[in-house]
Parts: C-alpha cells; sequence; structure tokens
C-alpha cells in the first residue's frame, strides 16, 4: 500500500532510483527527456515558420478569395504566433539541471521531475494551439481552392 501523501513525482523519484541504482543515471534519463521536449519544441517552431513563410507569398492571394478564406487565414496566423510565442518562453527556456537543489537525491529527483512535468503540460498547449491554428490555416487554404482566385 502507498501512503496517501506520496505524489506521482516521489513515486516516479524512487522507482528512478530503484531501477537506475544511483543519482547519476537518474539524472541522465531525466535530461535525455529533456532532451526530446527541446527536440519537439525546434520541430514546433519549423512547422510554424513553414506557415508563416508560405503566407508571405500566398497569403494576400487567399485572404482576397474571400471572408472565410481572410478569417480563418487570420485566426490561423494568429493562433500559429501564440503557440511560437509560448514555445520560445516556455519550452525553449533553458534551466540547468545543476541549478536545481533538493535535501536529499529523492528530494532532488522530484524537483527536477515536477519541473519536467510543468515543461510536458506547457508542451501540450503548444502543440495545441500550433494544431488549432494549422487547422484554421488549412480551413483558409481549402476555402480558397473551392472559390478560387478574385
Amino acid at each position: 500500500m502507498t501512503n496517501s501523501a506520496e505524489t506521482p513525482p516521489l513515486n516516479e523519484a524512487r522507482h528512478l532510483l530503484r531501477v537506475t541504482g544511483s543519482l547519476k543515471p537518474a539524472i541522465d534519463v531525466l535530461m535525455a527527456q529533456f532532451n526530446v521536449l527541446q527536440t519537439r519544441a525546434q520541430l514546433l517552431l519549423s512547422l510554424a515558420t513553414l506557415t508563416l513563410t508560405i503566407t508571405g507569398f500566398s497569403g494576400p492571394r487567399i485572404a482576397a478569395a474571400g471572408p472565410f478564406s481572410r478569417y480563418a487565414l487570420i485566426a490561423g496566423l494568429m493562433l500559429v504566433l501564440i503557440s511560437v510565442l509560448l514555445i520560445l518562453w516556455l519550452g525553449l527556456r533553458v534551466r540547468w539541471v545543476t541549478q536545481f537543489r533538493g535535501q536529499t537525491d529523492e528530494d532532488l529527483l522530484v524537483t527536477i521531475i515536477d519541473y519536467r512535468d510543468t515543461k510536458t503540460r506547457s508542451f501540450a498547449w503548444q502543440i495545441g494551439l500550433l494544431g488549432a491554428g494549422l487547422a484554421a490555416y488549412v480551413a483558409g487554404v481549402v476555402s480558397y481552392f473551392f472559390v478560387g482566385a478574385p
């Protein structure tokens, strides 16, 4: 039976220490997880950059196709921009593992796991906003294809 005061990060920290045997390999596992988040944030930025680049070339023509295309394009670009700002502010912000402190190895791992979980939740918002922005953007482009150039 687990103590009701135990939190998922505490349980994960204990498990990680059991599996890895000591602090150094446990931190290595967490650093690899941070690397995954960093790589995925860079992928999201690449998708957003593609959207903005394409808009520079074809955006005015798509927007001229009609109100739906125009407003879908505007909504899509605004959502993409918001996601980019969150990626830059939260997703790509660096906090070194050596900056974390804890009274014990377990406490240190809990602190790092809490930070990783916060970054993971933030990533879910970033990808959700980018996905919504891309969907609205594509809706504007599809509408343009149906309506055609003015």
